[in-house]
């Protein structure tokens, strides 16, 4: 087995070989991780700043200096204050799981509906027409052409049958009409 000098791999770099960097990424990489796993306990985001620390380690090799340290410790270092940033600029955030970004893009969709009347200028015709119908019917149009949901993601998201969702809409598009002439 073929060690690798750290050294003449970051030399390499500063050239531009990127075969350098390949082996030193091929060498190193698995242990990165795990360092940078230690400090910010996310295997993901660990993954993210040994990614983040190669594309560093490959734009500032140039300023490596054997007289201030091995390679390999200049390599760790880079890593290691990369984790540090990541958990200074973002460790008290508190991360959300996919499902709970869903429910709430859910609900700011949901509500926007109900922000655009409010919204509405209270001597407006529009605003007087859409008042004037009736919480189902109302909440049903906004929800198809404020919102964008279809027929059957009204009918789930109010608890109706598709037919009675529909319904709301049509009616209620007729009475609107009538009232804005």
């Amino acid at each position: 087995m073929v060690t690798l000098n750290h050294a003449d791999a970051l030399a390499g770099c500063a050239r531009g070989d990127r075969q350098a960097l390949k082996s030193l990424f091929d060498t190193e990489a698995g242990r990165l991780v795990a360092v940078a796993q230690r400090i910010v306990r996310r295997r993901d985001l660990a993954e993210e700043i040994v990614q983040e620390a190669f594309i560093q380690i490959w734009r500032k090799a140039h300023q490596y200096s054997p007289d201030r340290g091995s390679a390999r410790g200049w390599i760790y270092a880079v890593v290691r204050n990369r984790a540090l940033n990541v958990l200074r600029d973002g460790g008290r955030e508190d991360l959300a799981e996919e499902t709970d970004l869903d429910a709430l893009r859910e609900t700011a969709t949901f509500h926007a509906a109900d922000d655009v009347l409010s919204r509405l200028d209270q001597e407006s015709r529009l605003r007087q027409c859409l008042e004037a119908l009736d919480e189902p019917k109302r909440r049903s149009i906004l929800m198809a052409y404020i919102s964008g949901y279809t027929h059957g993601e009204i009918a789930g998201r109010l608890g109706v049958p598709l037919g009675t969702a529909k319904a709301w809409v049509r009616r209620g598009l007729t009475t609107l009409r009538g009232c804005m002439e």
